[in-house]
């Protein structure tokens, strides 16, 4: 296996601060650099379907959640961890290209929902399509055996750092 950036980057805090464990940076650098790259690699999809990530994000929650495709803006935004705020930007712009729809809640007249239209429907099933193809694509260096190992040593780590407390 040859040397990469993060390699690098160690030995030269090791030269310099040779009292310091620089040993994690191995795993976080790596993180750091592999979770740029893929995220890289997956907006350049969701362009191609004229989508952001905070959009493809609002209509796969909306597809995702079954017929009738429908959910009022704060679970949208719990759903997809942003503000409300944000959200409603994100709305806005769907609504605009007629992605989806504001529309009074059936369950609760007082309320309103928002609705994957005809159009957001065709246009998430493309590009969630695509969206999975690209997902194989980079995970095509590990064998499915290190995929596995992977997704339980990120879902250990994960899970352990929900105990750590935060540094604020």
């Amino acid at each position: 296996m040859t040397e990469d950036r993060v390699d690098h980057i160690q030995q030269q805090w090791r030269r310099e601060r040779p009292d310091l464990d620089v040993g994690p940076q191995a795993l976080v650098g790596r993180l750091h650099r592999l979770a740029d790259r893929l995220g890289a690699e997956l907006v350049t999809v969701y362009r191609r379907h004229g989508l952001n990530e905070g959009e493809f994000d609002v209509l796969a929650t909306l597809r995702r959640a079954g017929a009738p495709y429908a959910l009022a803006p704060g679970e949208l935004a719990q759903h997809t961890m942003v503000t409300t705020g944000a959200m409603t930007k994100r709305l806005d712009r769907l609504e605009d290209a007629g992605l989806v729809a504001r529309e009074r809640s059936s369950v609760d007249g007082r309320g309103r929902v928002v609705a994957l239209s005809e159009a957001g429907r065709r246009v998430i099933d493309a590009a969630f399509a695509e969206h999975v193809r690209n997902e194989h694509r980079l995970v095509s260096g590990l064998d499915p055996t290190e995929r596995e190992q992977l997704v339980a040593l990120l879902r250990r780590w994960s899970e352990s750092l929900d105990e750590i407390p935060d540094l604020s």
